[in-house]
């Protein structure tokens, strides 16, 4: 299955797509003017401390002030008791920091909606091989690797490279790495360190130490491993500055690259523009005929599955089982193109069969692999429905590309065209009561100007009976359906 990344760049944008065998998968933006901070390090201070929270507000230079749990302050932890199953009690935030403190954080979570960032002082620098730990004095090795012998080569390499400053990680893509390779990132990475310690003896409070790498940079990064084919930019500049990092770094992907300098758009290409605005729509179509329904709210997102047009051959429980395992495969897409993170609530069709329900879950799973960002499933619950969780990474693409909208301001629903008739007509009954007038003049939007002067005219004709008084409608084109104003004369 061919794997390529195309990267579109343009100065106030960067967007990459992630296409499998000709079928988008993933989309990742980001914007100068909205960049993600997560990786950042900064010199802030602490602002408040919240002991019933059992956390405190950083003050890092941005507009809201960054979150810092008591549980994510090194060292946070003190073993208290050496039985198999070893307990950690999390110290008293009042004793771990207090007002008017700096602090240097790295955040880990970007600002979502009305919260702001969320803090640790549990440094890291992440390369292609290692991650830098600052203070520590040890060497972890990923669980990927599998070997017990390359496990023990990769440690006993890195270890040379430990000392008063830190300790290292060995990430999954060392596995096989020279020792040049590996030598050549922890010499990069101290490289880094020591640039963050000048900046924060010299740098004012609330100030970057260092700032993440950028979204194409951190895509090649992440996207060690994978088995890539392709790599295509549109962007020449940025198409020599992945080169330069590529060869410094990603040696291996640097004959992966590619400029693209075809008069098509580059995500034009394998209808990506087309599948990201599908990608925005409520509804998704299955190729049987049966669709989802997927709402993204607050506090989870809902999947709803229909068997729509699709009517099957045989009965109505292979019916519903067809299209449910149909589904599996489309919302694990879905979750991978959207970015929908946190917890999913899936409403598949009801099933009879217990071993439907178990093969339908099994489905979900294997489909799930493919994703690179962690997902939990829990199972059917007691009224049918499964839950999910999966891992928060960065903004929804919902969120990225949408606002809420002017109209409805965000309920998804305005109100119809015959309520706004029924309240102006209260409302001026109330302002008649209140104010002593002639008559009055009624702007409003067209379709319910021309409503209330059609079908509710006998309605109007009643109050200005009842009130004594004219009431002249007049239409505003530009006025939304829910607006008005009752004026006075």
């Amino acid at each position: 299955m061919s794997t390529e990344l195309l990267i579109n760049v343009t100065p106030s944008e960067t967007r990459v797509a992630m296409i499998e065998a000709g079928v988008l998968q993933e989309v990742h933006v980001e914007r100068e003017a909205r960049r993600g901070i997560v990786g950042n390090i900064y010199k802030g201070r602490v602002s408040r401390v919240l002991p019933g929270m059992q956390a405190a507000f950083i003050d890092i230079g941005l507009d809201k002030a960054a979150f810092l749990h008591a549980s994510d302050i090194v060292p946070h932890t003190e073993c208290v008791s050496e039985n198999e199953k070893r307990q950690f009690q999390v110290r008293d935030i009042s004793q771990l920091v207090h007002q008017g403190q700096d602090l240097v954080v790295q955040v880990v979570k970007d600002p979502l909606g009305t919260k702001g960032a969320r803090l640790t002082t549990d440094i890291t620098l992440p390369s292609r091989y290692l991650v830098f730990m600052p203070g520590a004095s040890h060497v972890g090795v990923s669980q990927r690797i599998e070997s017990e012998k390359e496990r023990n080569r990769l440690k006993d390499t890195v270890s040379d490279y430990c000392d008063e400053f830190g300790g290292f990680i060995i990430r999954t893509a060392a596995e096989g790495a020279s020792e040049a390779e590996i030598s050549q990132d922890a010499a990069f990475l101290k490289r880094l360190w020591h640039k963050v310690i000048e900046r924060r003896k010299k740098n004012k409070t609330k100030s970057m130490l260092y700032g993440e790498l950028g979204l194409d940079q951190r895509i090649l990064r992440d996207f060690v491993g994978t088995e890539l084919d392709l790599i295509r930019v549109d962007s020449k500049l940025a198409f020599e500055k992945l080169k330069e990092f590529t060869t410094e770094f990603v040696p291996e992907l640097t004959k992966k690259l590619e400029y693209y300098s075809g008069d098509k758009p580059i995500f034009d290409m394998y209808e990506t523009e087309n599948e990201i605005q599908r990608a925005l729509d409520r509804k998704v179509e299955l190729k049987s005929g049966g669709y989802l329904i997927i709402d993204q709210t607050e506090a989870m997102t809902t999947v709803d599955i229909n068997t729509g047009a699709f009517v099957g051959r045989r009965n109505l429980e292979e019916t519903i089982f067809n299209t449910n395992i149909e589904a599996t495969q489309a919302i694990a897409r879905q979750l991978r193109l959207r970015n929908l993170g946190g917890i999913i609530i899936i409403d598949f069709i009801d099933m009879l069969s217990e071993e439907h329900r178990r093969r339908v879950l099994q489905s979900l799973g294997s489909a799930l692999e493919k994703d690179r960002v962690k997902t939990n499933i829990n199972g059917f619950t007691q009224l049918g429905l499964v839950e999910m969780t999966r891992k928060r990474t960065r903004e929804s693409i919902e969120h990225i590309l949408c606002g809420q909208c002017p109209t409805c301001e965000g309920r998804g629903a305005v109100k119809t065209v015959e309520s706004v008739c029924y309240e102006i007509l209260r409302e001026i009954t109330r302002v008649n009561r209140a104010y002593d007038s002639d008559k009055f003049v009624v702007y409003a939007s067209v379709a319910v100007a021309d409503a209330l002067e059609g079908e509710e005219s006998h309605a109007l004709a009643e109050l200005e009976l009842f009130i004594g008084k004219q009431v002249k409608i007049q239409a505003e084109p530009l006025y939304i359906q829910e607006q008005f104003d009752v004026v006075m004369m």
